[in-house]
């Protein structure tokens, strides 16, 4: 069995009082919001946190609304089963809702939250294993070891970002409200990150995500989230790709976004092949050659290494695959894209 190392809670009311708490002792703390990463991440001796703060008494961490300049902002602390039932957000915001939905199973859902889904280690099939198979192996460079078993010879850990709603917001051009030890910050989430897989995010694990900020839609914005995984429900992406198209008034693509996640550390916008869809009609042979040519680019840059479980070809041969129907589906609005 298991089980969890010794640790002391503490219950902040207020998100200044939770940064205090976590600088207070000079060892290892971290913020648990749902617990469905850090909880079996610690049982596997990768965190071993002397003090957790639990974020579910901080009142400004929770709800979703709709503000009066069209924009939401969402609670850190929103449950991902809250953000798939939201009306608004599945009106306007499709993509991020679809990719929620697609997180785990049913009852992680109703744990884990939005803010702990965008603030998710990285994953990868060398590390996230018990301590006893990590000390057989001779651990690696992302904890106790200075190997990476997955580029020989590598300088810089490739674990990857594992989170599906991240590209989703990557396309919805999200902010993110932190609380940090110098005070309140607000940034676009594309400069979140670095590509590192020890820590792929440019703020320390000290800085305390507070609520997701979405801007106004379009008049007329579309979007979907695409996953490959081995089964329906519970599993890490091995492929996910987050679609937004925005129609113009005579029905032609004005704005489009992609963003993929599961190669690297980081999520990977794919700007240049989002750019060939603007100025087509969806549903008609402007639109489908360009997305062709859109998913053989996707395939040219998305290159997916053996850094999780699941064929690392097979994976690369999904990308355009992906892609085209995500896009298609993001075109008619057919819903989230997945497979089994």
């Amino acid at each position: 069995m298991l089980r969890l190392p010794k640790f002391e809670v503490k219950n902040p009311a207020t998100a200044e009082e939770a940064v205090a708490m976590i600088l207070e002792i000079e060892g290892d703390a971290r913020f648990i919001a749902g617990g469905t990463d850090l909880n079996p991440n610690m049982k596997h001796g990768l965190f071993a946190p002397e003090r957790v703060i639990a974020l579910n008494g901080i009142g400004e961490l929770q709800g979703i609304r709709l503000d009066e300049d069209g924009s939401m902002r969402i609670g850190a602390m929103a449950t991902l089963a809250e953000v798939t039932k939201h009306a608004e957000l599945n009106q306007f915001y499709p993509a991020l809702c679809q990719a929620a939905k697609l997180v785990s199973g049913p009852q992680l859902r109703n744990m884990g939250t939005l803010g702990g889904n965008v603030m998710l280690d990285t994953r990868c099939q060398w590390y996230n294993q018990t301590y006893f198979w990590r000390k057989s192996l001779g651990y690696c460079m992302k904890k106790d070891g200075s190997k990476c078993h997955v580029v020989e010879g590598g300088s810089k850990c490739v674990a990857a970002a594992s989170n599906d709603t991240a590209p989703a917001l990557m396309t919805l051009n999200a902010e993110l409200e932190f609380v940090t030890t110098e005070g309140r910050a607000r940034l676009p989430i594309a400069d979140l990150w670095q590509a590192d897989g020890i820590w792929n995010k440019k703020l320390p694990h000290t800085a305390l995500l507070v609520a997701i900020h979405l801007p106004k839609p379009a008049a007329n914005s579309h979007g979907a989230y695409g996953k490959l995984r081995d089964r329906g429900s519970v599993d890490f992406p091995l492929f996910g790709i987050a679609a937004r198209l925005n129609f113009g008034s005579d029905g032609t693509i004005e704005d489009a976004a992609l963003c993929a996640v599961a190669l690297q550390a980081r999520p990977w916008p794919l700007k240049k092949a989002a750019s060939l869809l603007i100025g087509t009609h969806p549903g008609k042979d402007d639109f489908n050659d360009a997305v062709e040519k859109v998913a053989n680019l996707a395939a040219k840059q998305c290159r997916p290494m053996p850094n999780i479980p699941g064929d690392h070809e097979y994976r690369h041969l999904m990308v355009p695959v992906f892609t085209r129907r995500t896009l298609h589906a993001a075109a008619s609005d057919e819903g989230p894209v997945h497979h089994v």
